[in-house]
Formats: structure tokens, C-alpha cells, sequence
């Protein structure tokens, strides 16, 4: 118990050296983490019945050499390639996000530093101090986010394309 306290402890005083930006690129992390993981989950669970389900349909076809057979087959490898693919143009642009809002968190912390300069009228690097963690704190929160975020959306992009080639491969036309 002792252990949470400490950790939400932590996560509060994180939060509040980063500004208001920080704790916005940390809920676009965890929607980005979140949908990244239920394409991952779809992957392990939904798709394998999908291709099976697909697989199934084709060879109950007695029709598999004409341009129709053609089109339903690719209108079945689209379908099941759509299907692993959800969410991806989402978490992509999630990604391309964390580090802009990154940037909002920096140049907020700069005006906070220019504000205590004009008001203190001295460059006192204590006084200084405060903004220009919360100018470098989501900035780095940003790139963390989005270089985490660019791996696994290349993971399941890549995922889905060779998926896609293996149903391709499965699912053939029999020419006469």
C-alpha cells in the first residue's frame, strides 16, 4: 500500500514540474497504448478466426476460376487485411501528436521563464527554474511517446501487410 502512495506521490510531482501540456500527452499515451494493444489482442484472437472463417468460405465455393471468384476473393482478403488494420491511421496520427503537443509543453514553460525574467527583472536561475522544467519535462514526455508509439504502429503495419500476403497465399484461384 505503502508503494502506490509513493508512486502516486511521484506521478503527482512529475505532473505538476511538466505543467498542464504533461498530464494531456500522458492521456493521449495511454489512448495511444490503449488502442495499439487491442489492435495487438485483435491480432492473437479475432484475426486468426477471421482468416479461418475466410478460408472456409472460399473452399465451400464451387465457383473458383471466373473474374466473380476474382472479386469476391479480393473482397474477402480486403475485409480480413481491414479488420487487423482498425485503428491504425488512429494510433498514427496519435503519433504524430505526442511530439507536437511535446512542443506546446516547451514553448508554454518559455513563456513561464520569460514571465518570472520580466517580473523579477533578473535572469535568477532559481527563479527560472520552475519553467524551464515544465519547458523541457513534456518535450521529452512527447518523444518518448511518440518513438514508442512509431514502433509498435511499424510492428503492426508491417503485421498487417504480411498477414495479408499469407491469406493471399492461402486463398488461390484455380485456373482451367
Amino acid at each position: 500500500m505503502l508503494f502506490l502512495i509513493e508512486f502516486s506521490n511521484a506521478i503527482r510531482d512529475f505532473i505538476e514540474a511538466g505543467g498542464n501540456v504533461l498530464l494531456v500527452i500522458g492521456i493521449l499515451i495511454f489512448s495511444m497504448w490503449l488502442m495499439i494493444l487491442e489492435r495487438i489482442f485483435y491480432f492473437f484472437n479475432g484475426h486468426r478466426k477471421a482468416v479461418k472463417d475466410a478460408r472456409k468460405r472460399w473452399k465451400a465455393r464451387e465457383d473458383k476460376s471466373s473474374w466473380n471468384a476474382e472479386q469476391i476473393r479480393q473482397a474477402m482478403i480486403s475485409r480480413v487485411a481491414l479488420g487487423l488494420g482498425g485503428n491504425l491511421p488512429v494510433i498514427k496520427a496519435l503519433v504524430a501528436l505526442c511530439p507536437l503537443l511535446g512542443l506546446m509543453g516547451t514553448v508554454t514553460g518559455m513563456i513561464e521563464v520569460f514571465d518570472v525574467m520580466a517580473i523579477t527583472g533578473t535572469g535568477s536561475a532559481r527563479s527560472m527554474a520552475s519553467g524551464v522544467s515544465k519547458a523541457t519535462i513534456p518535450t521529452m514526455a512527447g518523444m518518448v511517446g511518440a518513438l514508442s508509439g512509431v514502433f509498435a504502429a511499424t510492428w503492426l503495419q508491417r503485421t498487417t501487410r504480411r498477414e495479408r500476403m499469407k491469406l493471399e497465399d492461402r486463398i488461390l484461384l484455380e485456373r482451367h
